[in-house]
């Protein structure tokens, strides 16, 4: 049974996460609970303020000396993810890319291009969807659409953050394309007084989310059933975030929009209730009896 602080870590970090994965069999949401706490307390210590480097550099020399020597690091959460790697053979690569784009978060503000974010995009997200990937037991075939779901699912969270970032000093959406609409920053000052130019500017990010979130449902197909239901509820989540900023784009700076726990869950029961009709008709698994 996943302990009680791993389980209101993951709680604390992600409403949208973790009330769409009740949805999942018990042993994959504890899985699932494990993963995502160890991600939230690597990107807490970075998201601090004061940013926390000496704790978050502590942690990672804290990993990966319990993970070669085979050894517990007395850090719950450390060595519960390691016996999830171990379980579910995760590539320790992936975890190295994770850590290398929170480390990238201690000193770097900005990102001149989309190509240049990709890299901060893959260890921050898209490695999150390849371990979830393994953790469902998913083909290879998925992995793919398993990176843009969780490099969808991110951009929309920078897109979301605008104000919080500012606040941190960063910048994560990309700044060529940024001037490209005669901005230099997104702070509140310089928006409002190039309204069109911002919402311009924002809308044509939602774009780019909802392109990557289109590859990312191609994979859906590989996904059983009991699955799917978790999966396309926190897709649908987003989605929902993503329509709301489009529609009033200015709201990035007024507060931080996120899905109530009642409108997650009513979601997740309409899934469940679909689940024999048009959302998993693709399904091949579904097809040979294999679905769980």
């Amino acid at each position: 049974m996943v302990n009680q602080k791993i389980k209101s870590i993951f709680k604390r970090g992600s409403k949208t996460y973790y009330y769409s994965s009740i949805f999942f069999p018990k042993q994959v949401r504890e899985d699932v609970s494990t993963l995502y706490s160890f991600v939230r307390m690597a990107d807490d210590y970075v998201d601090a303020i004061p940013q926390k480097k000496k704790e978050f550099f502590d942690f990672v020399s804290q990993y990966h000396k319990a993970l070669d020597e085979g050894k517990e690091s007395g850090n719950l959460v450390i060595d519960e993810f390691i016996k999830l790697i171990k379980k579910q053979d995760f590539d320790p690569d992936w975890i190295d890319a994770f850590l290398h784009s929170m480390a990238m978060d201690t000193y770097k503000n900005t990102y001149d291009t989309i190509d240049e974010l990709k890299e901060y995009l893959y260890g921050s997200a898209e490695v999150i969807g390849l371990m979830m990937a393994k953790i469902m037991d998913l083909p290879e075939e998925s992995y793919e659409s398993a990176r843009y779901l969780g490099r969808a699912m991110q951009y929309i969270n920078f897109i979301r953050d605008v104000e919080e970032d500012i606040r941190l000093n960063r910048l994560y959406l990309p700044r060529n394309t940024l001037e490209e609409y005669g901005l230099q920053s997104l702070n509140y000052e310089e928006i409002s007084g190039n309204k069109k130019n911002f919402k311009g500017f924002i809308n044509e990010q939602i774009d780019l989310y909802f392109e990557w979130q289109k590859k990312a449902e191609e994979g859906f197909k590989y996904i059983p059933r009991r699955y799917l239901i978790p999966i396309k509820t926190a897709s649908d989540m987003y989605k929902w975030t993503a329509r709301k900023i489009r529609i009033a784009p200015f709201i990035v700076y007024e507060n931080k929009i996120k899905p109530s726990k009642l409108l997650i869950v009513k979601q997740g029961l309409s899934n469940t209730l679909l689940g024999n009709t048009k959302i998993f008709k693709s399904n091949p698994l579904k097809r040979k009896g294999k679905v769980c």
